[in-house]
Order: C-alpha cells, then structure tokens, then sequence
C-alpha cells in the first residue's frame, strides 16, 4: 500500500469501517451505511476499496451472515500515524501505573512492534505522596478483577465524617476524577448507587458472589454527586507563600493577586472536606465570607487547640 493511500484510509470513513468491524465482528451493509449516513451502494464500494488495500473483509451470505474480517487480523503498524502510536503508549503506560506487571509486558511489545524505545518523556505514578505504592495496586487489581468478572466486593469504608462502616457492593466502574480514584457501585447496605473514594476503601474482600451487568439508563451520573455537596459562594485570601499550593488547588482565573498577597474568589462544596482543607492551610488562610463558613473554621480552630491544651 503506498503511503499517501494509507494516509487516505486513517482519514477517511474505510478506516472506521475497519475499526467498526474489529469491535463488533461483524455488520450488516445495512447497518454500516445508518452508523456512517450513506448509502448500502457506497458501503458496498467502500468494502471494495478495503479489500483491494490489502485488508481481509469478506461477507458472508444468509439470515446470520454480514460483512467481517478475517479472523485474528490486526492493523498493519503503518495505517498509525507516529503521533497516534505515542498516545497508544501513553494511555498504556498511564493504566501501568496502577496495573500489576502484566500491563509492562504488553507495553514492551508495542515498543517493539512500534519500534518506539524512547518513551521515557514521561513518568505516570497516581500513588499518593506517603502512601504505600504497591498496597494501592494490590487493592486496585482487586476492584478491578471484582468489576471486570462481576463478583461482589466487601470492605470497610471512612465516610467524610470519619465513621467507619461495613459496605458490601456489586462494583460496575472505577473512575479518576479530580486527581483521585472513585468506585461507582451499587451499595447493598443503602440500597442505592453510590461513587467511594478509593483510598477510603480498606479491607477489600472479593466473595464468590456474582452479579449480573449494570442495568440499563444506571450510567454513572457525576453530576449527582457535585449537587449533593451544596456548593457555597467563598472569598478567601492567602499570603504570598502559600502560592504553590493555591495554584495546586484552584484555577488561575479566580485568583487575583494585589500587595503579596493571594485573594481567591469560587465555588467550593460546603462540608466536611471544605473545613478540613481550609484548616490544613493554619494561619497561611483568612476567610473573608461567607460569615458562616468564617465562624465554623474559627470554632473547629478553637476546639483543635483546646484538645492540644488538654493533652500535654
């Protein structure tokens, strides 16, 4: 295949096709002329086209037949472009960071197959600082062999409040958002989905219970769970030398900076998470409003320092 012919199939409807047929086995013309708005006679002419790049689609006649590849085929390295090679590599080497050794042998054969050795511009570890590294990807290969063989998890969980309690859920995703890990599962306990933080999570125990796939219209909705934290409207202010975590924490475009020092103006969730990181700050915080969210940091500041009084 020559090369401006190859760069013609990434840009072009055949090489969805191509991708479309991988995924499902196999279509009907029908079907692929309504998933790419044509019509079945160009869908027809475009199988033609595939077949004579050298790629081995076939159709199959009958009730159960339609149009599919060869079995066990898989797309030459050429028809990737270097740039999609790259970030094949780097979804893969991101999942690595979290995965057991396995995902390593699977990135050495891509760099062979790729013949990319150099993919050392960039490091990927979601460990917490201080943490145990290898106890987190333990834990994170067992949720995600919970998930994937739908087998019915135990653990125990700290909740915002510092409570600790019995949790047993039939897990269906885990998700990163906001710079942490997240199981979506369906909690038997309250009867209801629910989103757990997964350095929270302890104990893990994968029962032999199975559970059948997530029901229909139950996708994980994140929107839920940012409406339930009741966001509030605050105005905060910090010196100068707190800027590297500010800067960690919120977006540039709410932080004004005048006489050394930092005002940030957002929206922030109103409970338990919010005291705790605005007390993390000590005295490198101020809080000009609201009032309320003032006068319970200034409470829980006052209580922390009377429990240290009274335990010298």
């Amino acid at each position: 295949m020559m090369k401006n012919e190859v760069i013609a199939m990434i840009e072009s409807r055949l090489f969805k096709i191509i991708y479309y047929l991988m995924e499902k086995g196999q279509a009907t013309a029908l079907e692929l002329a309504e998933k790419f708005e044509v019509s079945v006679r160009t869908i027809y002419r475009d199988i033609d086209r595939i077949s004579g790049a050298g790629v081995p689609v076939y159709s199959v006649a009958g009730r159960s037949g339609g149009i599919r590849l060869l079995d066990r085929f898989v797309l030459e390295k050429s028809l990737l472009s270097e740039e999609e090679m790259r970030d094949i590599l780097f979804g893969l080497q991101s999942l690595a960071a979290v995965q057991n050794s396995d995902m390593e042998t699977v990135l050495s054969k891509l760099r062979a197959a790729f013949q990319m050795a150099d993919t050392s511009w960039i490091e990927v570890d979601v460990s917490r600082w201080g943490s145990d590294p290898e106890r987190e990807r333990m834990d994170f290969n067992v949720l995600k062999q919970a998930v994937m063989a739908r087998r019915q998890i135990h653990f125990k969980y700290y909740g915002s409040n510092g409570i600790a309690s019995e949790r047993d859920c039939h897990p269906y995703r885990l998700i990163y958002k906001d710079k942490a890990w997240y199981l979506y599962a369906w909690c038997l306990v309250r009867e209801d989905f629910r989103l757990f933080r997964l350095s929270r999570i302890k104990e893990i125990v994968l029962t032999g219970i199975l559970f059948d796939r997530i029901p229909e219209g139950t996708e994980p909705d994140l929107t839920r769970w940012e409406k339930e934290r009741e966001p509030v409207s605050v105005v905060l202010r910090f010196p100068k030398e707190a800027a590297s975590r500010v800067y960690d924490v919120f977006d540039d475009r709410v932080v004004t900076e005048c006489d050394g020092e930092l005002t940030v103006r957002a929206v922030m969730p109103d409970n338990e998470w919010l005291y705790g990181f605005l007390m993390s700050f000590g005295d490198k915080v101020t809080v000009l409003s609201p009032l309320s969210l003032k006068r319970e940091v200034e409470k829980r500041l006052k209580s922390a320092l009377q429990h240290y009084e009274e335990n010298r």
